[in-house]
């Protein structure tokens, strides 16, 4: 086993940088599927960080975010 190597990964807590990012949370008008991500500015497109399946990803993806106040695009 290499130096460094874990037999366990544990799930670190991610924070995003905004800076030229806004969080936003997208809605497929089909499925209804709901993604968690935010959208760079300077590139112009979505960047997506994690599904949001039920009320625990809404309020982990929020506390990344700090805010609870974010645009749903469709």
């Amino acid at each position: 086993m290499r130096k460094g190597n874990n037999l366990f990964h544990f799930r670190k807590k991610k924070t995003l940088d905004l800076t030229d990012r806004i969080p936003q949370i997208r809605v497929s008008i089909c499925t209804g599927e709901t993604t968690g991500g935010y959208f760079d500015k300077k590139e112009g497109r979505f960047i997506e960080v994690m599904k949001l399946a039920e009320d625990s990803d809404y309020r982990e993806f929020f506390e990344m975010c700090g805010t609870e106040d974010i645009e749903r695009v469709y």
